[in-house]
């Protein structure tokens, strides 16, 4: 079929705003206890509340009762909202950030079983020896920030004891096979988790206190080779034999280690260039779990894709299994050859599956739910291509150059084109931490731009995960000029390759990376216009102003402040307005602790009074990030609207026209 020639930006298209939501959840926090699978539903249709769900016979039941939705605000990021254990769901209810109990096969409602307005709690442990939950406490005070601990809740008088204590934060309590001992992570401003942590094991007594701790890795000290520059512990997770495996970043690359208690050593289970963790940003991540006792099943990502892992304990031996997926996380196994996980394709929503082996041989793989139900055609659907380009200051010596990645999505529709003469605009993504990286998994929110013939350019900047310690690192100091660096760079190579029009490209951000929109508008040329979402402009207010878990994070990123207080205002874009002379459209959520509203208004305000073109859009009832279907809906068709009226594309008449002031 013949398709018909229109302007690019202007398609038309089917894949409306309301796709984004209609049908859609967002998937987290699998876990099977024995052949019982449950994990969490975020809907937007019910104001992101998120549920939680079990598997049984065949069928997606809800737990709880419709006023409970599960969420902790630890760190204010959550996860690791909830445990179980033989006939009861633990779980923090997001209301009030309360334990609470529930006997899942039985028709009672949820106990409570704690009262503490002041607290929040996370990463949630079954201790079935004691009957009490072991989970991170967060006690926050009014006069000072946050004080971070472990603690028990007793099952029985709902008695709190704390266990362990004295360091700014910690995760990942988990309970021994035998149920005598105790590991944890723990680290100290100014480290972020994938910095340095460190991991340790403990007794604990007939009392249920902890005692005879030992330092295993993790450190200043933790004895790795790279201990003198830190070292990033992930998931510590017991063995049935009463070994401990881990994660460490020790060798550059996040591999899995063992910690034999017997011989007090550690030892390496994999030694590859891929990663089998992700920077933790939340409770309860897990890119490993005990397929048997004899194997693991693991995720690592390489070049920015995912594989699926099955590691042989005895032999060491690692086999990749196909699965048709570029993106998996989320791996939980019943230790009896039965796994869930969640994966995602280039043209297919994320779903959790669940997985059934013989030995290594994979026999089963089945959808339990997935993301998003829609009946878009595989024509309709840009597959993103790999992209490694040159970066740096100077780019004139490629020998000399350094490295960035990313994806690249052609403008794609069944039915339309763009005259070969022209080139799309190109929309490039920064993803948020600044540590963290893109997916690849299918992508509504990027099919949407493809499909009416933008490129989309989603770039895993120097700082990203995915490529090493050493590469992640290459951001410390460095915020706001690498990142920019690369995403400068990445329209230059795919302008050199005729790929898309320069003087329509646009940048993207949301949190960290709208810093690096507008880090890179106020500070460079290469961009015609940007959309910043909750984006940070400025450096100071955030070292000042934002939570306890990102208190110190500008440290490594930016300096240690005050001390550096000069660096900080040398980069951020609000102080430097006079250099910002292109279209900016702000999208800020009201109750957004993490980068509060006023940041996005005095950069509003500057550019109002330089009569530059300026969008600013809020969202009452939104934080960090937008969860209701009406804000994903507007948000996108809003921005739609700005780039139509910043660069005359013809859009359909029933998408509102955003207020732009000049």
């Amino acid at each position: 079929m013949n398709k018909k020639i229109v302007a690019f930006g202007s398609w038309p298209s089917e894949i409306h705003s309301h796709l984004l939501t209609q049908a859609s959840v967002r998937l987290s926090e699998p876990a099977m206890h024995q052949d019982h699978l449950f994990w969490l539903e975020s809907r937007p249709l019910e104001k992101g509340r998120s549920v939680l769900m079990q598997r049984i016979d065949g069928n997606n039941v809800e737990v709880l009762p419709s006023k409970f939705s599960v969420g902790s605000r630890v760190h204010e990021y959550g996860g690791g909202s909830y445990c179980i254990s033989d006939d009861s769901v633990y779980f923090v209810n997001g209301e009030d950030q309360n334990i609470y109990q529930h006997f899942y096969n039985g028709n009672t409602e949820p106990s409570q079983l704690t009262d503490n307005n002041d607290c929040r709690y996370a990463d949630l442990n079954y201790d079935q020896n004691r009957h009490r939950i072991i989970c991170v406490q967060e006690q926050h005070n009014s006069d000072s920030e946050p004080s971070n601990s472990i603690i028990a809740v007793d099952l029985k008088t709902q008695k709190i004891s704390t266990l362990i204590s004295g360091n700014d934060f910690y995760s990942n309590p988990r309970i021994s096979p035998n149920q005598q001992q105790l590991c944890w992570l723990s680290w100290d401003h100014p480290n972020m988790p994938w910095d340095n942590t460190e991991c340790w094991i403990a007794d604990i007594n007939f009392e249920g206190n902890i005692v005879h701790r030992r330092h295993i890795a993790g450190g200043l000290n933790g004895g790795a080779p790279r201990s003198n520059k830190g070292e990033s512990i992930f998931q510590p997770r017991w063995h049935a034999n009463g070994d401990l495996y881990f994660v460490s970043d020790r060798n550059n690359w996040w591999n899995l280690y063992c910690y034999q208690p017997e011989l007090d050593r550690v030892k390496s289970i994999t030694n590859l260039n891929m990663e089998f963790a992700t920077p933790q940003w939340v409770f309860g991540m897990s890119c490993y779990d005990f397929l048997s006792e004899q194997s693991i099943l693991a995720c690592g990502t390489q070049n920015g894709t995912w594989q699926l892992a099955h590691i042989n304990l005895l032999t060491l031996k690692t086999d990749f299994i196909d699965i048709d997926s570029s993106d998996i996380s989320s791996i939980t196994c019943n230790g009896n050859y039965t796994a869930a996980l969640f994966s995602a394709a280039a043209t297919r929503a994320r779903s959790l599956d669940q997985l059934v082996f013989n030995n290594n041989l994979l026999i089963q793989n089945a959808p339990i739910c997935l993301s998003s139900q829609h009946n878009i055609d595989a024509a309709e659907l840009s597959t993103p291509q790999s992209i490694e380009f040159c970066t740096g200051k100077d780019l004139t010596n490629q020998a000399l150059a350094d490295k960035a990645y990313g994806f690249f999505y052609p403008p794609t529709n069944a039915n339309f084109e763009g005259a070969t003469e022209s080139k799309p605009p190109v929309v490039v993504l920064c993803h948020g931490g600044p540590t963290g990286a893109t997916e690849t998994g299918l992508n509504l929110k990027i099919q949407y731009w493809t499909n009416r013939g933008f490129a989309v350019a989603d770039i895993n900047y120097r700082g990203s995960t995915g490529y090493g310690r050493e590469y992640r690192q290459k951001l410390h100091g460095q915020w706001g000029i690498t990142d920019v660096e690369d995403v400068c760079a990445a329209v230059k190579h795919l302008a050199d390759r005729n790929l898309i029009d320069p003087d329509r490209a646009i940048i993207k951000g949301s949190s960290a990376g709208g810093y690096t929109v507008l880090a890179a508008l106020t500070f460079s040329d290469t961009f015609k216009a940007g959309a910043s979402l909750y984006g940070i402009g400025n450096l100071e207010t955030l070292a000042l102003d934002t939570h306890k878990f990102e208190a110190r994070y500008m440290d490594s990123l930016v300096g240690a402040y005050p001390q550096d207080k000069q660096i900080y205002l040398d980069r951020s874009p609000l102080f430097h307005s006079e250099q910002l002379n292109c279209p900016v459209i702000f999208f800020q959520g009201a109750d957004d602790k993490v980068v509060p509203p006023n940041q996005a208004e005095a950069m509003v305000k500057a550019l109002q009074a330089k009569a530059v073109p300026v969008a600013y859009v809020e969202f009452k009832g939104e934080g960090h990030g937008f969860r209701q279907a009406d804000s994903i809906q507007r948000c996108i068709e809003n921005e739609l609207s700005f780039y139509a009226q910043i660069f005359g594309f013809e859009i359909d008449d029933s998408i509102a026209q955003v207020e732009i002031k000049r």
